[in-house]
C-alpha cells in the first residue's frame, strides 16, 4: 500500500494527463502539494519502481502505466456528480415517453459519446423473461410483406420479408401454425423449436414449405440474436494517442467485427473497468462496461476509449444510464 503522499502524488499524475496528456514534472506537483522538488522527483523514483508510473522519452516528466490506472480505480478514483448540463440531456431522453428503451438507449449513449469524445457499444437482445406471444404478417405487395414478432412483455418486433411463387394462404397457415405449437416459449428458444417442432411437420400443411419455414427461422433469429451497435467510432480519431494511420486502421477494423465484440458482453452487474491487457478488443484501449436488465430486454453498455480515460466521469455516466434503462420498463 501506498502513504498518503505517494497516492496524492499519482493521483495528481493520472488526472493531469487524463486532461492534457501530456507528462507531468516535479515543478507542477511541488506547487500542487507544498513540499521541495526533491522530495516529489525521490516519491515519483519510488511510484516508478513499483510500476505505477513511466517515463517517456521525450520528457524527464512521467505517465501512468497501466498498473498505476488499475491502482489509481481501484483506490482513488471518486465518480464526478454529472454537471447540469449533461444530467439535463439525459433526462429529456429518459422522460420523454415516445422513446422506445432501445432508443433510449441509442440517444443517450450517442450523447455519451459526444460529451466525453469517447466511442459507446451496446450489446443488446432479448431477455429470456420474454415469451412468444404471437407472430403475424401484413401483406404490403404480392410478394413483400411485415413479419410481426410479439412477446408477452409487449415488446414488438418487425421485418419487411419477401416470398417468391408462395400464396398468402399458405403464409397464413404457417403463422397458425407457429401460434399454436409454440407460443408461449422463451423468445430465445423459439428458432430452435422451429427446428425441432415446426420443420419436421409443415410440408404437411404448405406446398413451397422450403421457402416459407426458412424465411421466419431468419426473422426469429434475426430477433433474438445479439444487437450490436456502436456508437462514435471516430472520436478515437480525436485522441492524440491514436494519431497512427495504422493504429486506427486496427481499431476501426476491430470495431467492425462483431464476433469480437461480443466478448465485451458483461455478466456482471456491477461497473467493470478492464484496462489494456485486461480486455478482450485491444491492449491500448480501456473499456467500462456494465450489464443491464429489464423484463423485455437484457445486454451490455460500454464505453471505449484510450487508457488515458476520464474514468471518474464515464463511471457515473454509465450508472446514471444502467438505472434509468432499468427503471424506465418498470
Amino acid at each position: 500500500m501506498l502513504t498518503q503522499r505517494q497516492n496524492e502524488i499519482l493521483k495528481l499524475i493520472v488526472i493531469h494527463y487524463i486532461q492534457l496528456a501530456k507528462p507531468v514534472g516535479s515543478n507542477l506537483l511541488c506547487k500542487k502539494l507544498n513540499c521541495s522538488s526533491a522530495t516529489v522527483r525521490s516519491e515519483m523514483a519510488t511510484l516508478e519502481e513499483l510500476g505505477l508510473l513511466e517515463k517517456t522519452h521525450t520528457s524527464s516528466g512521467r505517465i501512468p502505466s497501466e498498473k498505476g490506472y488499475r491502482y489509481y480505480v481501484d483506490h482513488l478514483m471518486n465518480p464526478k456528480e454529472i454537471n447540469g448540463e449533461d444530467l439535463l440531456k439525459l433526462q429529456i431522453i429518459f422522460h420523454n415517453h415516445e422513446l422506445e428503451l432501445s432508443d433510449c438507449l441509442t440517444e443517450s449513449l450517442k450523447l455519451i459519446s459526444e460529451i466525453t469524445s469517447y466511442t459507446s457499444i451496446v450489446l443488446g437482445k432479448t431477455s429470456h423473461e420474454n415469451h412468444l406471444k404471437e407472430v403475424n404478417v401484413v401483406p404490403l405487395d404480392a410478394e413483400n410483406m411485415i413479419a410481426i414478432v410479439i412477446t408477452d412483455k409487449g415488446h414488438v418486433e418487425h421485418k419487411k420479408v419477401s416470398f417468391q411463387n408462395v400464396s398468402l394462404e399458405e403464409i397464413k397457415k404457417t403463422v397458425s401454425l407457429i401460434n399454436d405449437l409454440i407460443a408461449g416459449t422463451p423468445i430465445d428458444e423459439v428458432s430452435s423449436k422451429l427446428e425441432f417442432e415446426i420443420k419436421p411437420i409443415i410440408g404437411r400443411y404448405v406446398k413451397e414449405h422450403e421457402i416459407v419455414y426458412n424465411t421466419f427461422y431468419q426473422v426469429f433469429k434475426d430477433f433474438s440474436n445479439k444487437n450490436i451497435n456502436v456508437v462514435g467510432r471516430n472520436n478515437f480519431l480525436k485522441q492524440p494517442e491514436f494519431n497512427n494511420i495504422d493504429k486506427i486502421r486496427t481499431i476501426f477494423g476491430k470495431l467492425d467485427d462483431k464476433e469480437l465484440l461480443t466478448n465485451i458482453e458483461s455478466d456482471n452487474n456491477d461497473i467493470k473497468v478492464y484496462i489494456g491487457k485486461e480486455n478482450h478488443l485491444d491492449d491500448d484501449v480501456t473499456i467500462v462496461q456494465t450489464k443491464y436488465k429489464t423484463p423485455s430486454q437484457e445486454g451490455t453498455i460500454a464505453i471505449v476509449g484510450p487508457k488515458r480515460m476520464d474514468y471518474d466521469r464515464v463511471v457515473s455516466l454509465l450508472e446514471y444510464i444502467k438505472e434509468n434503462i432499468e427503471d424506465k420498463e418498470e
